[in-house]
């Protein structure tokens, strides 16, 4: 008889550790529009499932909360509202009481549950029925309802493996003027719940927009303008959400003039965006087909004046308020204002405007954690640092950035300065930067974002010697004549209602980053697009957008787990040293072999169910 033994998995294990896995799947995969109540209901039993038995609380008190659940849930059952209190007094005492996790955590998601979504559980009680939200959800196709624009990915998917590029690129500018921007940048929101991922991973449906864009025609033809309504509607801003609402208004019939302060259109994708990730003249490209539809355009020019807001309000029918967040926040520490502090939106400027900084062989340090602080890295790094450093006060794991972002960056040479907070600024007898002393920090409790706060650690404060430093730690507006105009402005951010609206200021509309805060360039297409419609009714019009385009039938496919094709890069060694494209697109049999992944979820299942796409808005 052996003293101890090796253990090893048997084969029950192994078989319900991949069904963890599956589980996991199942999970991320859930499409929008589920009903909260049956989901709580579900994850709960998961929990009473994996009770030890020990404690009282856990293993009797998660069974009670499963009961009144059910009797919730229950069509043939009367109910009352007592049943909610019930809920929470039950849910509080498991969670004060339980030993473990298991049943403080499942106690917690019942109660996060009853202060998210009440009114499902109450519609649920009086009515037996599902909140109105759920029942009349009119887009169960995962990827479109995750899109903020409501782009038709199954359409354009099922072109592109039908070898019709132009009529993906029609189809995707139904909704999103950008086709060729977003195939290069956009964040992918809509493979977040891409069904695919129940059966391996989520269906690279960016490389499937880039593959389209890549083998169009030179010439896509925009939709021809509907009759002229005579109606004039300024468009303040010449960034992707006024391009947007520009384009989408100019093909309504009305006539859209944009006032843009730069000298050139594109906003952020222009003077935010290197062009190693977004090259010029694919931003062209998009921004010529949309001003092909007739638009008015005069750059140079700067409407944030009150006078300058009059007219526009006078001559004007409507106006649309899209003038991003192209103003730096201030890092708030000793010595910011000393020569080589530079705001990283200054130096991303500048280069739209092919003004090139010198940082040949100096040291730079950049603050911030977003997509922003590893574009200026990266940018530094091809500006001839000698090193970058990016100091960031939180960990690498809650940084802002894109992960690809954030890899690409050190693969290029950055090094990352994780858990450090800026200080002070060191700088000699010239005022020139000498270097950043930064406060270690230690990952804390989780603040509402779900990421671990960070506080000052015991430890003494560090110097890094550095000649540039670059603060990317947040961005804001320039209000101060829409203020005193009358716009509402609260905490540096425009106020608008969900239609794009602005209360008590007839005829004006705002949206994007100068409402929501510095966001995506799909937030910002979505907002336009919410904009130009809403516009459109303010008018006293109720025109339609469409695309007379026939999706192909799904083919029979088999459902075998399949690779997914991922977008190369160029070396690291090599693209570091320029600003040209470091992104290959798909090979024709990589892109064929991406669109067959695609489970059509809008002619098969829940999606054909419901009505299947939207051909029109």
């Amino acid at each position: 008889m052996s003293r101890l033994d090796f253990k090893t998995k048997d084969r029950a294990q192994v078989v319900v550790e991949g069904l963890y896995q599956d589980l996991e799947r199942r999970i991320i995969a859930s499409p929008p529009g589920q009903c909260p109540v049956d989901m709580a209901e579900s994850f709960l039993k998961l929990c009473h499932a994996q009770s030890c038995g020990k404690c009282v609380p856990c293993r009797v008190g998660i069974g009670q909360l499963l009961k009144i659940l059910d009797d919730i849930l229950d069509l043939n059952k009367e109910k009352s509202m007592e049943q909610l209190e019930l809920l929470r007094r039950t849910a509080v005492v498991i969670k004060e009481s339980a030993d473990c996790a298991i049943g403080t955590e499942a106690a917690s998601m019942v109660l996060r549950g009853l202060d998210g979504f009440r009114e499902d559980y109450e519609e649920h009680i009086r009515h037996n029925r599902c909140a109105t939200s759920i029942q009349e959800g009119k887009q169960p196709v995962p990827c479109v309802a995750l899109c903020p624009a409501g782009v038709d990915v199954p359409g354009y998917t099922a072109l592109v493996m039908a070898g019709r590029y132009d009529d993906a690129v029609r189809l995707i500018r139904k909704d999103n003027p950008f086709p060729t921007v977003c195939a290069h940048i956009c964040e992918h929101p809509c493979e977040a719940r891409c069904r695919r991922q129940l059966i391996d991973t989520a269906v690279n449906i960016r490389g499937i927009k880039r593959y389209a864009v890549d083998h169009c025609s030179e010439t896509v033809p925009v939709p021809a303008a509907m009759d002229d309504t005579g109606k004039k509607v300024a468009i303040i801003g010449g960034g992707p959400g006024g391009l947007s609402a520009a384009y989408f208004l100019a093909i309504m019939g009305h006539k859209p003039t944009i006032f843009e302060k730069r000298s050139k259109l594109g906003g952020m994708l222009r003077y935010g965006i290197p062009n190693y990730r977004l090259p010029r003249e694919r931003l062209q490209w998009d921004i010529d087909a949309i001003l092909s539809t007739g638009i008015e355009v005069k750059t140079d020019y700067d409407v944030n004046d009150e006078a300058n807001i009059k007219m526009i309000a006078e001559e004007f029918d409507a106006a649309y308020i899209s003038i991003g967040a192209h103003t730096h926040k201030t890092i708030g520490v000793e010595g910011e204002y000393s020569k080589g502090v530079i705001p990283a939106v200054e130096i991303l400027r500048g280069i739209g405007d092919d003004s090139m900084p010198d940082f040949n062989n100096k040291a730079v340090v950049v603050i911030g954690g977003g997509n922003v602080a590893m574009d200026v890295a990266r940018t530094a790094k091809r500006l001839g640092a000698s090193e970058v450093k990016i100091v960031y006060r939180r960990r690498k794991q809650d940084m802002t950035a894109l992960p690809e972002e954030i890899d690409g960056a050190v693969a290029e040479g950055c090094t990352l300065v994780e858990l450090k907070a800026p200080a002070k600024i060191e700088s000699n007898s010239t005022g020139s930067v000498r270097a950043l002393w930064v406060q270690p920090q230690i990952a804390g409790e989780a603040d509402r974002s779900g990421r671990p706060r960070p506080t000052p650690a015991s430890a003494p404060e560090e110097r890094i010697p550095c000649h540039i430093i670059i603060s990317a730690i947040g961005q804001s507006i320039e209000s101060q004549g829409f203020e005193k105009y009358g716009i509402p402005v609260v905490r540096g951010s425009i106020v608008a209602e969900s239609s794009s609206a602005v209360s008590n200021v007839e005829g004006f509309f705002a949206g994007g980053d100068c409402v929501t805060g510095p966001s995506t360039v799909i937030n910002a297409i979505a907002a336009g697009k919410v904009a130009a419609a809403n516009i459109d009714e303010h008018l006293g019009y109720h025109h339609e957008i469409s695309e007379d385009i026939e999706i192909p039938y799904p083919k029979l496919m088999d459902k075998k787990p399949c690779g997914r094709a991922e977008l190369k890069l160029r070396y690291a060694k090599e693209r570091g040293n320029d600003f040209m494209e470091i992104e290959y697109g798909m090979s024709h049999e990589e892109a064929l072999q991406e669109a067959s992944r695609c489970l059509r979820c809008d002619f098969n299942g829940f999606g054909a169910f419901r009505g299947g796409r939207t051909h029109k808005w």
